[in-house]
């Protein structure tokens, strides 16, 4: 919760502006208003740091080139997101993050039969999908010659 608060202050601070939420919810218990932040600087801590909570942080870009550079600009790569009517666009994209993980229109891409997990700082491996079995697996090499 406290991380939360801070990367967010620390986003407004820097010249973000918060579109909705941006505090603690008062209720009992632990819980952070779902919030929408737009303008966020790039030097922000938000793009580069894991949030773990309900955080929109929304940036501009002029082009792919840019999207897929600011998108890769962090030491975390567990998934990604693209929203575009363009497949091929969509694929290309697809292909240059640096993620363990792509969405491709849609938000929710966890699926048992599929492999999970990330790249650089996001985690080494993967759990599901044959990928994530093959973890808990020996594989032996038998080298025979007959004469």
């Amino acid at each position: 919760m406290r991380k939360v608060e801070r990367l967010v202050s620390d986003a407004a601070t820097a010249g973000a502006r918060v579109l909705t939420g941006g505090s603690r919810l008062e209720s009992e218990g632990f819980f952070y208003a779902p919030t929408v932040l737009i303008d966020v600087p790039a030097d922000a801590r938000l793009l580069s740091e894991e949030i773990f909570g309900p955080v929109a942080p929304i940036t501009s870009f002029s082009d792919d080139e840019q999207a897929t550079t600011l998108a890769n600009d962090t030491q975390y790569g567990l998934a990604g997101y693209i929203f575009t009517r363009d497949l091929n666009k969509a694929i290309r994209l697809a292909e240059r993050l640096e993620t363990g993980m792509v969405g491709i229109n849609q938000g929710v891409i966890s699926n048992p039969a599929a492999p999970f997990g990330g790249m650089k700082a996001s985690g080494l491996g993967r759990e599901g999908g044959t990928q994530g079995i093959e973890e808990y697996l020996e594989s032996k090499y038998v080298g025979i010659a007959f004469s």
